[in-house]
C-alpha cells in the first residue's frame, strides 16, 4: 500500500479483536476538558497506534472540542424509519485493538486506557472473533453467511476505503461506520434453508448469488454498483458475543460516508419502502462514525486536528 493509511484497515480481520469506545470524562476536575488536556492525552496514546495493533477513530465533538475541522466528518444520522430503528449513539475516540490472542490485547486496550486516563473514560468495550474462516480468505457471521464477500480488493480497496488527493494529513485517511447488531439467532433458526438463503440472496454452502431472490434480500438491498454513484466500501464486520447474546459488529471504512448512508436509508426503506430482510432476525443497538487519521514515519498524523 503506497497511502500513508493505518495499515490494519486493508490488511483484514485479525483472530481476534476488541471495539473499545471512549467518551471525554465529565466528572470531578476534568469536567469539561481543555483542548490542551486533550492534545496531551492524544500525545501519549500516539506511540501505541501503530495503525496495525491499534486502529484509531476521531469521533466528531472530539474534532470539535478541539476546534478542528474534518471535512466529511459528521455523527451518524439515525436512520430509523416507519419500519425498523437504526440508532445512532455518537462517540468521541473508537480503538479497534486487533491480534490473535484475546490476552494480550487486554493488556494492549489497558495501556490504552491509562494513556487517555483521566481526560476520556471507556464507555463501551465489544469483543470480537474471525468464525469459520474459509479458502476465500473471508470469515462468517454467526448466521453461517460468508461476511465480505463484495468487498473491494487491491487498488480498488484502497480508491473505496481512502482519501486521496486532499493534501497532507488527510490524504490516507478513512471513515469508519460501526455499528453493533444483535441477533435473534432463534428467529434465524426457524428459518428452513431455502427461506434463510432468500433472507441473505446467497447459498450459504456455495455462498453464489441467487438470481431468484426477492427485492428484499440483503445482496439485493446492498448490492454496491446498483446505487448512482455506485456505493463501494470496505467492511471489516467480524462476530460478537457476550454471554448467550451475540451478533456481528458492522465495521465499513470509506473514503467519505456516502456509500454507507447510501445503503443504510435503503436496508431501512426510505428509499422505496422495502426493509432489508436482515432486520427480520437482527438489529443494531448502537452506531456512530469517525475519521481514521492517516500515518507519518509510522505514526499517526494528526496535523489535521491541530496535535
Amino acid at each position: 500500500m503506497t497511502l500513508p493509511a493505518q495499515p490494519g484497515i486493508i490488511d483484514g480481520v485479525p483472530a481476534v479483536a476488541r471495539y473499545v469506545f471512549f467518551s471525554i470524562a465529565d466528572q470531578g476536575a476534568h469536567r469539561g476538558a481543555d483542548a490542551q488536556a486533550i492534545k496531551d492525552a492524544l500525545g501519549r496514546l500516539s506511540p501505541l497506534v501503530n495503525g496495525s495493533d491499534v486502529v484509531l477513530g476521531i469521533g466528531p465533538t472530539l474534532a470539535a472540542a478541539l476546534g478542528a475541522e474534518v471535512p466529511g466528518l459528521h455523527e451518524l444520522p439515525d436512520f430509523s424509519s416507519q419500519y425498523v430503528k437504526v440508532p445512532s449513539t455518537p462517540g468521541t475516540i473508537w480503538c479497534w485493538v486487533r491480534g490473535d490472542d484475546l490476552g494480550e490485547l487486554l493488556h494492549l486496550t489497558r495501556k490504552v486506557q491509562k494513556a487517555l486516563a483521566p481526560v476520556f473514560t471507556v464507555r463501551h468495550v465489544v469483543d470480537a472473533f474471525r468464525h469459520a474462516l474459509g479458502d476465500s480468505g473471508h470469515g462468517r457471521d454467526l448466521t453461517g453467511y460468508e461476511d465480505g464477500t463484495e468487498n473491494p480488493t487491491g487498488e480498488a480497496a484502497e480508491q473505496a476505503a481512502f482519501a486521496q488527493g486532499l493534501g497532507p494529513g488527510l490524504d490516507g485517511s478513512s471513515f469508519v461506520a460501526v455499528q453493533q447488531w444483535v441477533h435473534d439467532l432463534d428467529a434465524f433458526e426457524a428459518l428452513g434453508d431455502d427461506e434463510a438463503n432468500q433472507h441473505f440472496g446467497r447459498d450459504r454452502k456455495t455462498n453464489e448469488e441467487l438470481d431468484d431472490s426477492p427485492e428484499w434480500a440483503h445482496v439485493k438491498r446492498t448490492a454496491q454498483e446498483s446505487f448512482e454513484p455506485p456505493a463501494f466500501m470496505l467492511r471489516r464486520s467480524m462476530p460478537w458475543m457476550t454471554g448467550m447474546e451475540a451478533g456481528l459488529l458492522f465495521v465499513a471504512f470509506g473514503r467519505s460516508l456516502d456509500a454507507f448512508e447510501a445503503q443504510m436509508r435503503r436496508m431501512a426503506g426510505h428509499d422505496d419502502g422495502v426493509v432489508d430482510a436482515m432486520f427480520r432476525i437482527s438489529r443494531p443497538v448502537n452506531g456512530a462514525c469517525f475519521w481514521c487519521p492517516p500515518m507519518q514515519d509510522g505514526r499517526l498524523d494528526l496535523r489535521q486536528l491541530g496535535c
